[in-house]
């Protein structure tokens, strides 16, 4: 069987290393370049987001099955232009995909529905947005509508805060088309978790949970980045808390995407906010998270491809179909260029141990190293973007996983790598978690 997993970072990794873990006689294909990826797939010179493009490689390489991983190739339709081909692919449509790409979209109609989630506005000018924030009071976040990398949510305390994230939305266009329309929210309190699932459009099947580290800095300090770091499960994300989540929110919300038309079938993945009202949805996405499935994966003791499969339209469908979870923790650190979120140098040698970088390191140390902004040049491994490498290990609790992920991280020499220290703080704090 041939198999494409478009895009080439972490998450794309960790997906092509569970599909080649569970089945290592097939042939595997990714687009983009990828150090880590290279060992188990071949890499293809191709544009994600070129729809025309990859539909002609699937063609040209009869590719059976292809697995989207980043939103914008899914948001620009090519989910719909390999079903019209008569290609198996797993991810949404266009239509469905617009619940991460069209913010304001994702907001109506979890209020048409009566999905919790914090109180909102949409505006298309400055002067009404900040009128609005100005009703909200203290603290607010401002949202561009559309796909901005994971940097168009700001959070704001202060006035002056919500003055500059407007400015950066309709005067400096620092989102560009992304903020034509932009979201304006209440501040929830509480503590974030993520929580993924499979759905074929009517069944749904939960991960774990998993919480993310999106501040560049410990403790939670500094920018905003597209993730430092992950761990599953979240000890206070319990059976019951998930089983909630699933009828009010994920149920709801797949009903009103039914009754706008949409047949959907892929990831549904929740932010979420556990408030002292319950658990209220920050933003949906469409996709895998990244890091958040690097931490999930190596738990994962199900075979990915017949769950990928079994969600795709075609497939058998999801209503007999749970996913298997081992017994401990994950943690993945992530390792990122010096100055990420803001600018850095690429081209760095990264030294890699063998028993490490081998694929078969995960089974003998329970450490993998995922692979996301390096490539090889010149027989070296070298940094070719902000978040490097997602260092992540298993272990009975989430102290051994943290430990084994941070002592791994140790062996590895990259010039002017950083990461945070505290990867899984909260849970840590609470006396730790297992399965």
């Amino acid at each position: 069987m041939r198999i494409l997993v478009v895009g080439s970072g972490g998450r794309e990794h960790a997906l092509l290393w569970k599909l080649h873990r569970d089945h290592p006689e097939n042939e595997y294909l990714f687009t983009g370049a990828n150090a880590g990826m290279e060992t188990i797939g071949r890499a293809v010179d191709v544009p994600p987001s070129d729809v025309a493009t990859v539909a002609a490689l699937v063609a040209s390489e009869d590719v059976d099955f292809t697995v989207v991983g980043p939103e914008v190739p899914l948001a620009a339709g090519l989910a719909d232009r390999l079903r019209f081909d008569g290609r198996a692919v797993f991810g949404p449509g266009a239509d469905g995909a617009r619940l991460e790409g069209s913010k304001a979209f994702a907001k109506r109609l979890m209020a048409e529905r009566g999905v919790p989630t914090a109180r909102f506005g949409v505006f298309g000018d400055r002067a009404s947005a900040a009128a609005f924030a100005r009703e909200l009071g203290e603290g607010c976040v401002v949202k561009a509508s559309g796909l901005a990398a994971g940097k168009g949510a700001i959070v704001c305390w202060a006035w002056e805060e919500v003055e500059d994230a407007l400015d950066a939305c309709f005067v400096r266009r620092e989102f560009g088309a992304a903020a034509n329309e932009v979201v304006v929210e209440e501040l929830l309190e509480g503590e974030e978790v993520s929580l993924i699932a499979l759905t074929d459009g009517k069944s749904l099947v939960p991960f774990l949970p998993s919480q993310d580290h999106k501040r560049a800095l410990d403790g939670d300090e500094g920018p905003n980045t597209g993730g430092m770091g992950a761990y599953a499960p979240v000890s206070i994300a319990d059976e019951a808390l998930v089983e909630c989540a699933l009828d009010e929110i994920f149920r709801p919300t797949l009903d009103g995407l039914t009754a706008e038309g949409i047949t959907f079938s892929g990831v549904l993945y929740a932010g979420l906010m556990l408030t002292a009202d319950g658990p209220q949805v920050l933003e949906w996405n469409v996709r895998f998270g990244d890091p958040e499935c690097q931490a999930l994966l190596p738990l994962l003791e199900s075979d990915l491809l017949e769950l990928l499969f079994a969600a795709t339209p075609g497939g058998v469908g999801l209503a007999r179909t749970r996913a298997i979870w081992r017994p401990g923790a994950c943690v993945t650190v992530v390792a990122a260029s010096e100055g990420y979120p803001g600018s850095y140098a690429t081209g760095v040698p990264i030294e890699i141990p063998d028993e490490l970088a081998a694929e078969s390191a995960f089974g003998a140390s329970g450490v993998v190293v995922f692979h996301a902004g390096t490539r090889r040049e010149g027989g070296r491994v070298v940094t070719a973007g902000g978040r490097v490498l997602g260092v992540t290990a298993v272990g009975d609790d989430l102290a051994a996983a943290r430990d084994r992920a941070y002592g791994a991280l140790a062996r590895i020499d990259g010039e002017g790598l950083r990461w945070r220290t505290d990867i899984g703080w909260r849970d840590l704090s609470r006396g730790g978690t297992t399965a």
